[in-house]
């Protein structure tokens, strides 16, 4: 274990998570803007924290297949260093998100088995960034977020995608060295394992979590 492990706190919604997530020394802060989602922020409110994150600490925001109305209004009110899509996005999608907010993409891709790797190498082609999550369950109102995790084994070895990758999904203070130990991982997304209840996040959880990812 290294220390040069990177962090994201995601579903932020208020100062204090905020501060937290900054203080623990996360590299990214994660904005949800999904209606559905109990992490969901609206545009003002998160202008106004992104106003407030430390420099240093790169500003995600986290849309599902958003149009170019959704995308506009985004940019234009929030200061933002990522766009992080969560839907059923395209390719091609990824790279007129791209040329359109002029803002790097970092594309979620959801694994159950070994034939969900194949979208990795395809998106690899067009995103900045690959975030590779649990697929969600047949139904689910949530594209992530949902505390599920998937066979770590699935990525053991796989270090040498072409673009930088993250991983999600069911991540925890009492799993995230495991899960980078087993994975390979650079890189560690968390949200519901950092929270004391649905969209709260615990200050205690967010410092624990940073700890362990860089061992």
């Amino acid at each position: 274990m290294t220390s040069n492990i990177r962090t994201k706190i995601c579903g932020i919604t208020t100062p204090d998570a905020l501060q937290a997530a900054a203080t623990a020394g996360a590299s990214y802060v994660g904005f949800v803007f999904f209606e559905k989602s109990p992490r969901n922020i609206g545009l003002s409110d998160a202008a106004a924290l992104a106003v407030e994150a430390p420099i240093g600490v790169a500003k995600v925001a986290l849309v599902v297949n958003p149009t170019d109305a959704d995308l506009d209004a985004l940019t234009a009110t929030v200061p933002l260093d990522v766009i992080q899509l969560h839907g059923s996005e395209s390719p091609e999608r990824v790279a007129q998100v791209k040329t359109r907010t002029g803002l790097p993409v970092m594309k979620a891709v959801g694994v159950a088995d070994v034939t969900d790797l194949a979208a990795i190498d395809i998106y690899s082609e067009v995103a900045d960034q690959l975030l590779i999550d649990a697929k969600p369950p047949k139904g689910a109102d949530l594209p992530g977020g949902n505390g599920l995790a998937f066979d770590w084994q699935l990525l053991a070895g796989r270090k040498y995608w072409t673009k930088p990758w993250m991983l999600a999904g069911g991540l925890s203070p009492d799993n995230v060295a495991q899960a980078v130990m087993r994975t390979g991982a650079k890189q560690v997304d968390v949200s519901s394992g950092v929270e004391s209840a649905p969209g709260v996040k615990d200050n205690d959880k967010i410092a624990a979590f940073v700890r362990a990812a860089k061992g």
